[in-house]
Protein backbone atom coordinates (compact mmCIF):
# COMPACT_ATOMS: atom_id res chain seq x y z
CA UNK A 1 0.00 0.00 0.00
CA UNK A 2 3.02 2.47 0.85
CA UNK A 3 4.36 2.13 -2.82
CA UNK A 4 1.15 1.95 -4.42
CA UNK A 5 -1.40 4.80 -2.86
CA UNK A 6 0.09 6.92 -4.63
CA UNK A 7 -0.92 6.05 -7.84
CA UNK A 8 -4.52 4.79 -6.22
CA UNK A 9 -4.91 8.60 -5.36
CA UNK A 10 -3.66 9.71 -8.76
CA UNK A 11 -6.36 7.25 -10.13
CA UNK A 12 -9.20 9.12 -8.19
CA UNK A 13 -9.50 6.35 -5.27
CA UNK A 14 -11.28 8.79 -2.68
CA UNK A 15 -11.67 6.29 0.15
CA UNK A 16 -9.50 3.44 1.84
CA UNK A 17 -10.39 -0.04 4.07
CA UNK A 18 -7.87 -1.26 5.72
CA UNK A 19 -7.63 -4.41 8.00
CA UNK A 20 -5.40 -4.36 11.05
CA UNK A 21 -6.68 -7.09 13.67
CA UNK A 22 -4.14 -6.17 15.88
CA UNK A 23 -1.59 -3.57 17.03
CA UNK A 24 0.77 -6.07 18.70
CA UNK A 25 2.88 -7.36 15.31
CA UNK A 26 3.56 -10.99 16.86
CA UNK A 27 -1.34 -10.97 17.63
CA UNK A 28 -0.98 -9.58 14.09
CA UNK A 29 0.67 -12.68 12.95
CA UNK A 30 -1.08 -14.91 14.56
CA UNK A 31 -4.42 -13.54 13.09
CA UNK A 32 -3.42 -12.83 9.28
CA UNK A 33 -0.79 -15.57 9.19
CA UNK A 34 1.25 -12.97 7.54
CA UNK A 35 4.57 -10.82 9.18
CA UNK A 36 3.32 -7.65 7.42
CA UNK A 37 2.15 -5.56 10.70
CA UNK A 38 4.98 -3.00 9.53
CA UNK A 39 3.73 -2.50 6.10
CA UNK A 40 -0.18 -1.90 6.88
CA UNK A 41 1.00 0.48 9.09
CA UNK A 42 3.31 1.96 6.60
CA UNK A 43 0.85 2.17 4.45
CA UNK A 44 -1.66 3.95 6.48
CA UNK A 45 0.47 6.88 7.31
CA UNK A 46 1.29 7.24 3.62
CA UNK A 47 -2.38 7.80 3.10
CA UNK A 48 -2.57 10.41 5.16
CA UNK A 49 0.99 12.28 4.12
CA UNK A 50 -0.20 12.38 0.58
CA UNK A 51 -3.65 13.76 1.79
CA UNK A 52 -6.58 11.45 2.00
CA UNK A 53 -8.18 13.53 5.60
CA UNK A 54 -9.67 9.79 6.67
CA UNK A 55 -8.73 5.91 6.47
CA UNK A 56 -11.11 3.40 7.72
CA UNK A 57 -9.67 0.29 9.51
CA UNK A 58 -11.38 -2.70 9.82
CA UNK A 59 -10.76 -4.66 12.83
CA UNK A 60 -12.68 -7.93 14.42
CA UNK A 61 -12.15 -8.25 17.99
CA UNK A 62 -11.91 -11.88 19.36
CA UNK A 63 -11.99 -13.43 22.43
CA UNK A 64 -8.89 -14.99 23.75
CA UNK A 65 -6.75 -13.41 20.74
CA UNK A 66 -7.33 -9.63 20.33
CA UNK A 67 -10.52 -8.33 22.48
CA UNK A 68 -8.11 -7.00 25.50
CA UNK A 69 -6.52 -4.57 22.97
CA UNK A 70 -9.87 -1.88 22.62
CA UNK A 71 -8.06 0.47 25.09
CA UNK A 72 -4.86 0.27 22.86
CA UNK A 73 -7.13 0.65 19.29
CA UNK A 74 -9.25 3.47 20.83
CA UNK A 75 -5.49 5.38 21.96
CA UNK A 76 -4.40 4.77 18.82
CA UNK A 77 -7.06 6.67 17.20
CA UNK A 78 -6.57 10.05 19.79
CA UNK A 79 -5.17 11.86 17.60
CA UNK A 80 -5.21 10.19 14.24
CA UNK A 81 -8.44 10.85 11.89
CA UNK A 82 -9.09 6.77 11.76
CA UNK A 83 -12.88 5.48 11.20
CA UNK A 84 -12.04 2.35 13.73
CA UNK A 85 -14.84 -0.21 12.41
CA UNK A 86 -14.78 -3.12 14.56
CA UNK A 87 -16.87 -5.63 13.02
CA UNK A 88 -18.86 -8.72 14.58
CA UNK A 89 -17.29 -11.86 14.47
CA UNK A 90 -19.99 -13.24 11.51
CA UNK A 91 -20.68 -17.47 11.34
CA UNK A 92 -20.53 -18.97 8.82
CA UNK A 93 -20.30 -22.69 6.79
CA UNK A 94 -17.10 -23.70 7.93
CA UNK A 95 -16.43 -21.80 11.22
CA UNK A 96 -18.65 -22.78 13.81
CA UNK A 97 -16.05 -24.06 16.50
CA UNK A 98 -14.05 -20.59 15.83
CA UNK A 99 -17.34 -18.51 15.92
CA UNK A 100 -18.35 -20.16 19.48
CA UNK A 101 -14.92 -20.38 20.57
CA UNK A 102 -13.95 -16.22 19.45
CA UNK A 103 -17.02 -14.91 19.40
CA UNK A 104 -17.93 -11.07 20.77
CA UNK A 105 -20.51 -9.59 21.03
CA UNK A 106 -20.99 -5.79 19.40
CA UNK A 107 -23.61 -4.69 21.90
CA UNK A 108 -20.94 -5.68 24.93
CA UNK A 109 -17.90 -3.37 22.75
CA UNK A 110 -20.90 -0.21 22.08
CA UNK A 111 -21.48 -0.52 26.08
CA UNK A 112 -18.17 0.17 26.71
CA UNK A 113 -17.80 3.07 24.75
CA UNK A 114 -21.11 4.83 25.75
CA UNK A 115 -19.49 3.88 29.34
CA UNK A 116 -16.57 6.15 28.34
CA UNK A 117 -18.14 9.18 26.73
CA UNK A 118 -18.71 7.84 23.05
CA UNK A 119 -21.65 9.31 21.65
CA UNK A 120 -23.61 8.31 18.50
CA UNK A 121 -23.49 10.03 15.77
CA UNK A 122 -26.09 10.96 13.32
CA UNK A 123 -26.29 8.53 10.41
CA UNK A 124 -24.15 9.55 7.33
CA UNK A 125 -25.87 8.43 3.77
CA UNK A 126 -22.64 6.62 3.14
CA UNK A 127 -22.24 4.54 6.51
CA UNK A 128 -24.52 1.79 5.76
CA UNK A 129 -24.74 -0.30 8.81
CA UNK A 130 -22.51 1.18 10.77
CA UNK A 131 -23.51 3.09 13.72
CA UNK A 132 -20.59 5.42 13.90
CA UNK A 133 -19.82 7.09 17.61
CA UNK A 134 -17.54 9.81 18.33
CA UNK A 135 -16.11 11.45 21.21
CA UNK A 136 -14.99 15.22 22.22
CA UNK A 137 -11.19 13.97 23.09
CA UNK A 138 -10.95 11.72 19.94
CA UNK A 139 -9.89 12.78 16.25
CA UNK A 140 -10.58 9.61 15.35
CA UNK A 141 -14.03 7.96 15.32
CA UNK A 142 -15.85 4.32 15.78
CA UNK A 143 -17.80 2.30 13.18
CA UNK A 144 -19.75 -0.97 14.79
CA UNK A 145 -20.86 -3.20 12.23
CA UNK A 146 -23.26 -5.53 14.08
CA UNK A 147 -24.87 -8.14 11.98
CA UNK A 148 -26.88 -9.71 14.70
CA UNK A 149 -28.55 -6.38 15.97
CA UNK A 150 -31.94 -6.06 15.16
CA UNK A 151 -33.24 -4.39 11.99
CA UNK A 152 -29.45 -4.45 10.90
CA UNK A 153 -30.20 -5.06 7.38
CA UNK A 154 -32.57 -2.31 7.07
CA UNK A 155 -30.20 0.08 6.35
CA UNK A 156 -27.63 -1.43 4.10
CA UNK A 157 -26.43 -0.11 0.91
CA UNK A 158 -24.08 -2.87 0.35
CA UNK A 159 -23.35 -5.12 -3.15
CA UNK A 160 -19.93 -6.76 -3.87
CA UNK A 161 -18.59 -8.46 -7.03
CA UNK A 162 -16.23 -10.97 -6.72
CA UNK A 163 -13.03 -11.92 -8.53
CA UNK A 164 -15.09 -15.03 -10.52
CA UNK A 165 -17.16 -12.06 -11.73
CA UNK A 166 -20.81 -12.82 -9.72
CA UNK A 167 -22.55 -10.12 -7.89
CA UNK A 168 -23.61 -10.84 -4.79
CA UNK A 169 -26.57 -9.02 -2.97
CA UNK A 170 -25.50 -10.19 0.12
CA UNK A 171 -22.56 -11.90 1.67
CA UNK A 172 -24.61 -14.12 3.25
CA UNK A 173 -27.40 -14.74 0.27
CA UNK A 174 -28.12 -18.67 -1.46
CA UNK A 175 -26.23 -17.56 -4.96
CA UNK A 176 -24.47 -14.95 -6.98
CA UNK A 177 -25.93 -13.41 -10.10
CA UNK A 178 -23.66 -13.89 -13.19
CA UNK A 179 -22.30 -10.96 -14.86
CA UNK A 180 -18.64 -11.88 -16.52
CA UNK A 181 -20.78 -12.34 -20.09
CA UNK A 182 -21.18 -8.89 -19.86
CA UNK A 183 -17.96 -7.57 -18.32
CA UNK A 184 -15.93 -8.66 -21.63
CA UNK A 185 -17.01 -5.81 -23.68
CA UNK A 186 -17.63 -1.80 -23.38
CA UNK A 187 -20.78 -2.52 -26.09
CA UNK A 188 -22.25 -4.59 -23.27
CA UNK A 189 -22.50 -1.91 -20.75
CA UNK A 190 -26.61 -0.82 -21.15
CA UNK A 191 -27.02 -4.62 -20.21
CA UNK A 192 -24.98 -4.75 -17.35
CA UNK A 193 -27.20 -1.75 -15.29
CA UNK A 194 -30.46 -3.45 -16.55
CA UNK A 195 -29.41 -6.46 -15.14
CA UNK A 196 -28.15 -5.10 -11.87
CA UNK A 197 -31.13 -2.74 -11.47
CA UNK A 198 -33.50 -5.92 -12.40
CA UNK A 199 -31.70 -8.50 -9.16
CA UNK A 200 -31.53 -5.61 -7.19
CA UNK A 201 -35.39 -5.88 -7.04
CA UNK A 202 -34.94 -9.40 -5.57
CA UNK A 203 -32.82 -8.61 -2.82
CA UNK A 204 -33.88 -10.23 0.78
CA UNK A 205 -35.13 -7.83 3.31
CA UNK A 206 -32.71 -9.69 5.68
CA UNK A 207 -29.72 -12.68 5.97
CA UNK A 208 -30.69 -15.21 7.80
CA UNK A 209 -28.02 -15.54 10.51
CA UNK A 210 -30.27 -15.64 13.48
CA UNK A 211 -31.66 -19.23 11.93
CA UNK A 212 -27.82 -20.13 11.70
CA UNK A 213 -28.20 -20.21 7.92
CA UNK A 214 -25.18 -18.29 6.50
CA UNK A 215 -25.86 -19.11 2.62
CA UNK A 216 -23.78 -20.49 0.26
CA UNK A 217 -20.08 -18.20 1.73
CA UNK A 218 -18.17 -20.97 3.00
CA UNK A 219 -16.57 -18.04 4.45
CA UNK A 220 -15.85 -14.47 3.88
CA UNK A 221 -12.43 -14.21 2.01
CA UNK A 222 -14.04 -16.64 -0.73
CA UNK A 223 -15.48 -13.26 -1.83
CA UNK A 224 -13.96 -11.00 -0.42
CA UNK A 225 -15.86 -10.04 2.13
Amino acid sequence: MAKQVDTWRQAGLTNINVSVDSLDPRMFHQITGENKFTEVMSGIDRAFEIGYEQVKVNVVLMKDLNAKELPAFLHWIKDRPIQLRFIELMQTGEMDELFNKHHVSGTDIRNQLIANGWILKARSQNDGPAQVFVHADYKGEIGLIMPYEKNFCESCNRLRVSAMGKLHLCLFGDHGVELRDLLQEDAQESALIERIQAQLQTKSVSHFLHDGNSGMTPHLASIGG
